[in-house]
């Protein structure tokens, strides 16, 4: 109860805020986001800043955000004690070991499961890194093992502009800049590989930044 109370005020009192007045959001494809609402799934999208799971909680309600986990690497955000309870009480991270490979996979992703089992939303940045330069590197395939041991859970696509200008990963600076969101139809997992479906998502992101990029030129 505590964590969810000072969670709660954190975005309500704090971040959304910042976001929404300071820096201001353009949504695209907001309709999918509602779904959201009625179907808790995974979100997938580019990451290019730490900005970007502000960026992402910030779209829905203070309710909504207590129901919602950022997967996060556990060597650089739980580190510490300290670290590990300010970003697990103010976003509610789920850590995830990038360093382990000799586990089964129900065991690595054994978080991210039973939070799916709840109803909650997670988000994951396949990438497994920040980017630069607002480049899209190749998706893990950890996503399709996700998805393949949720089958009927719904991964809902997105791709955020903007977040790598404000804080760009080698840079403490902030920079005003409006972000844009686009978010299109969820997907199911489909039997393919977890590789292949990885490769489907990371497909359907490179598009929704071709269409971003299609709106800047004109």
């Amino acid at each position: 109860m505590f964590a969810n109370l000072v969670r709660y005020l954190f975005f309500l009192i704090f971040v959304k805020p910042f976001i929404y007045l300071v820096l201001g959001v353009n949504v695209i494809g907001a309709e999918y986001l509602q779904k959201i609402s009625k179907e808790p799934g995974v979100i997938i999208t580019n990451h290019n800043s730490h900005v970007d799971i502000l960026l992402l909680m910030s779209l829905f309600s203070c309710g909504q955000i207590l129901k919602i986990h950022p997967v996060a690497a556990a060597d650089y955000f739980c580190n510490t004690k300290l670290k590990a309870f300010i970003f697990k009480t103010l976003l509610g991270i789920i850590p995830l070991d990038r360093k382990v490979k000799r586990m089964h996979k129900e065991d690595i992703f054994k978080d991210i499961n039973e939070s799916l089992k709840r109803g909650e939303t997670i988000i994951i940045f396949p990438e497994g890194t920040r980017g630069e330069d607002n480049t899209i590197k190749s998706f893990k395939s950890g996503i399709g093992h996700i998805a393949q041991m949720n089958p009927d859970v719904p991964v809902y696509p997105m791709y955020i502009n903007g977040p790598d200008r404000i804080l760009p990963k080698t840079d403490f600076l902030w920079v005003p800049f409006i972000c844009d969101v686009y978010a299109t139809e969820p997907v199911k997992y489909d039997n393919t590989s977890p590789k292949e479906f990885a490769e489907k998502l990371h497909s359907i992101v490179l598009n929704l930044r071709d269409e971003h990029k299609k709106k800047e030129e004109l």
